[in-house]
């Protein structure tokens, strides 16, 4: 579908140029046609036309012929579309100006018609606010599969331990599946951001024309009406400029690649021989063109990657929207290319995280070795001394000594003798080594949100009810 450059260039796809003595020279054309990458909005530019013909048949600038005639093309028009067989000329400028010429070659003057009453300002404006509104259903859905399968290895993982980090560092055991819906949970305010913008692109800027309104007798919610907005924008110079709606889809599609590479990135290190914690599937690993021994998780890689050009994506069109003044300037020609880019981005990432978390599997002795190593019931035994009385800062004292008795003797803390722990503090005794037992210590972080296997299960309810919602 992208456009032939052996035709001269001329006036015909062009909806200006009648002040003009002279064309465009071939650079400049070759700067501002856009139709290489708008012509992808072709169907939320006939929905805006076929919702116009409708308008202007109610007030008389259509009869019922010319209107069922020009309805009939659009269809037809969008059949070409579909099919592959639109053909773009080199001097069709846009995606608007190519449907029309396109129906003045087939209807001749009614062709023509179709411009009474309508701006590229708001057309453009609404065909990228139809466009948004579907991206980011589109990406929502994406994101639910990806919990889907974060939900279904937490509940088939339910009793496997694993070590919760800080600074990359040992920290505190938990359920590996604590740590699996604490990705889902991130990913659901991802989606409620995409939920947010879209709520907000719900509106429909036709009848604004080229910045200030039209005198034709057209009613903005018709329009709405026709394409399915709730509502109508209620200024027509903010209708015509606004790009905000792009770029708070940018925002949330950002965040969103941010989250997925860092779920991408804790797939890569639990799946190193040093962490040994899991394998990814054969179907989402690759081999090396050298060393006959390697499984690489290049599919996580992939996209903890191509989160860098969604944030750029952002980027560029903040930049390009910064110092643009009211109402509309041709720089916003630029603000279709990142978000088509960051949508077909995340449309490619997202099943394929999908695909991989499902494909995991866990070594659990690994990760129980990993849960009780490292020191990781310290601060329960700090917390005990607490419930005994001794002031947190005190008992910070003491168990940091028991942790450098440890590492003197190679052990870890269910190492020590029984009786060197009884004697690190007058409230201690013996019985306080019972408490250095992993499963014991998880299920005692019993709270609604803490790691307890009760709290886990509760938690994987309502997952389930958000993704069955």
């Amino acid at each position: 579908m992208a456009p032939s450059a052996s035709d001269d260039a001329t006036a015909a796809g062009r909806l200006w140029g009648a002040r003009f003595e002279a064309g465009p020279a071939e650079a400049a054309w070759a700067l501002g046609v856009s139709t290489g990458f708008d012509a992808r909005l072709w169907a939320h530019d006939l929905a805006g036309s076929r919702a116009h013909a409708g308008e202007l048949h109610r007030i008389g600038v259509l009869d019922d012929d010319e209107h069922a005639r020009l309805r009939a093309a659009l269809d037809r028009c969008g059949e070409a579309f579909a099919d592959g067989t639109f053909a773009f000329r080199s001097d069709d400028e846009d995606v608007h100006g190519a449907i029309e010429r396109w129906l003045v070659d087939d209807l001749g003057e009614l062709g023509g018609k179709l411009r009474a009453g309508r701006s590229r300002n708001d057309q453009i404006a609404n065909d990228l606010r139809l466009f948004l509104k579907d991206a980011c259903t589109s990406t929502i859905a994406g994101v639910r599969a990806v919990q889907g399968a974060l939900a279904d290895q937490a509940e088939a993982n339910l009793d496997l331990l694993a070590p919760g980090m800080t600074h990359l560092q040992r920290g505190q055991p938990v359920l590996l599946s604590h740590l699996l819906l604490a990705w889902f949970w991130m990913l659901d305010r991802d989606a409620g951001r995409l939920s947010d913008a879209r709520d907000r692109l719900d509106e429909s800027v036709l009848g604004a024309g080229a910045l200030a309104g039209l005198t034709l007798d057209l009613d903005p919610r018709a329009y709405a009406d026709a394409l399915g907005f709730s509502r109508v924008a209620p200024n027509s110079m903010d209708a015509v400029a606004a790009r905000d709606g792009a770029t708070e889809f940018l925002a949330a599609a950002a965040i969103l690649a941010v989250t997925c590479s860092r779920i991408g990135e804790e797939i890569v290190l639990w799946s190193t021989a040093e962490f040994g914690f899991a394998r990814v599937g054969d179907a989402y690993s690759t081999g090396s063109s050298i060393m006959p021994q390697k499984r690489n998780p290049d599919i996580a890689e992939l996209v903890r990657g191509k989160s860098g050009r969604v944030v750029g994506d952002l980027v560029a069109l903040l930049t390009i929207v910064k110092g643009l003044p009211l109402t509309y300037n041709r720089d916003l020609q630029e603000d279709k290319e990142p978000v088509f880019d960051a949508a077909d981005t995340l449309d490619l990432v997202l099943p394929a995280l999908a695909g991989t978390i499902a494909s995991l599997r866990f070594d659990g002795d690994r990760l129980a070795a990993a849960a009780a190593g490292g020191f990781s019931l310290a601060t329960d035994l700090a917390e005990e001394l607490v419930r005994r009385g001794v002031a947190f800062r005190e008992a910070h004292e003491v168990v940091g000594g028991l942790v450098r008795v440890a590492e003197d003797q190679g052990t870890d803390l269910d190492g020590i003798d029984p009786a060197v722990i009884a004697d690190a503090h007058p409230t201690l005794d013996a019985d306080v080594a019972d408490l250095l037992d992993v499963r014991a210590a998880i299920e005692r972080r019993s709270s609604s949100l803490g790691t307890a296997t009760a709290s886990v299960r509760a938690q994987l309810d309502r997952a389930r009810a958000v993704l069955d919602a």
